[in-house]
């Protein structure tokens, strides 16, 4: 790969880094906090954030066994993508590769930022090659984004695959792991030594249940966290986010109980679903959801919201004609979504 400061935008490597105010040291009972033009009163949350989110990052690291060096957090996963996209592309000039179909935040974070956006189309069983990935790229291409397991399709990228983009493509190369805790193949974070052009993504939304706090990780060799660090805005982690957070990962065994019953229920809905009259295939996944082809998406669609049931109607994007993505619930919710299709 070419070096780090290559790829970056010049104006970026350029960029000062920013020292926010330290509040950090309030936890000293004898200091005067007279420094950060915050109110004295209202106590605890009139102090800003801790700006590192260190105790944070050290207890991520632990979980995920990565360095806290090698860890940025961000105003979750949506945050980072758009922070990568900027750090390395400069607008009306760079170009960003992608599968399709796939999470669509990157096709947007691409237009926001005035970058081409050239995607892949995947194969019937939603995979690709390196070739065809690198084949789409030019001298101008910066980033390569894989969704694995992908939205909206719940199956894993081939991981050989994924090793010869990363192994031969000369950018940046995103794995986007919203999703890998309800997998069986491994994460991408074990290969972050190997890879120093890789940047793995994960969010505290899925497998820990944590959607309303916004907490996105990401994971990359520490030049690439140092751009980011740089890029960031001064406590753009709050302290109610930190807060859940720490909690939360004080008690992994309890996300890893809720992780598998999810993925005992996953088996059982495509045994189900694959019953179904209505439904025509169900795609494997190693998400919190699934891909089914129907006889009639739309309607069938329809007739769910009017049963008080939603799930997300996919019959508009590039290969997922006829298709609905449905979210594993609990046991109740699923049998309710059950109920519903066998009554047609």
């Amino acid at each position: 790969m070419k070096e780090i400061k290559a790829l970056c935008r010049q104006n970026i490597w350029n960029l000062p880094s920013y020292t926010a105010i330290e509040s950090e040291h309030s936890e000293q009972q004898d200091m005067l906090l007279l420094n950060a033009n915050e109110n004295p009163y209202n106590k605890p949350f009139n102090r800003y954030p801790t700006p590192q989110q260190q105790e944070l990052k050290l207890l991520i690291s632990s979980v995920k066994g990565v360095p806290a060096a090698n860890i940025f957090l961000s105003n979750g996963s949506n945050e980072a993508i758009d922070m990568t996209f900027r750090i390395f592309c400069e607008p009306g000039v760079d170009n960003v590769v992608a599968i399709s179909p796939t999470y669509d935040m990157y096709r947007r974070c691409a237009e926001l930022n005035n970058i081409d956006y050239h995607s892949v189309l995947l194969d019937e069983h939603y995979q690709t090659t390196a070739d065809n990935l690198l084949g789409a790229c030019n001298e101008h291409t910066k980033l390569i984004c894989i969704c694995s397991p992908n939205n909206p399709t719940g199956n894993t990228i081939d991981h050989t695959v994924i090793k010869q983009v990363l192994y031969s493509f000369q950018g940046i190369v995103i794995i986007d792991e919203a999703y890998i805790d309800f997998a069986n193949s491994p994460s991408f974070v074990k290969e972050l030594a190997q890879y120093p052009n890789l940047i793995v993504l994960n969010t505290m939304s899925h497998a820990w249940g944590l959607a309303a706090i916004r907490l996105g990780m990401v994971f990359a060799d520490k030049p690439i966290i140092d751009l980011f660090n740089k890029v960031a805005m001064p406590y753009n982690i709050n302290a109610l986010t930190q807060q859940q957070a720490i909690e939360a990962l004080k008690d992994p065994f309890e996300t890893a109980k809720r992780v598998s019953l999810i993925q005992q229920e996953r088996a059982r809905m495509l045994s189900a679903f694959q019953a179904l009259p209505c439904c025509k295939k169900v795609y494997p996944t190693e998400a919190n959801f699934f891909l089914a082809q129907m006889i009639d998406a739309q309607a069938i669609y329809d007739y769910l919201l009017h049963q008080g049931i939603a799930v997300h109607n996919c019959a508009h994007i590039e290969h997922c004609e006829n298709c609905l993505r449905i979210t594993i619930g609990t046991k109740t919710e699923n049998q309710a979504l059950l109920a519903a299709l066998r009554k047609l």
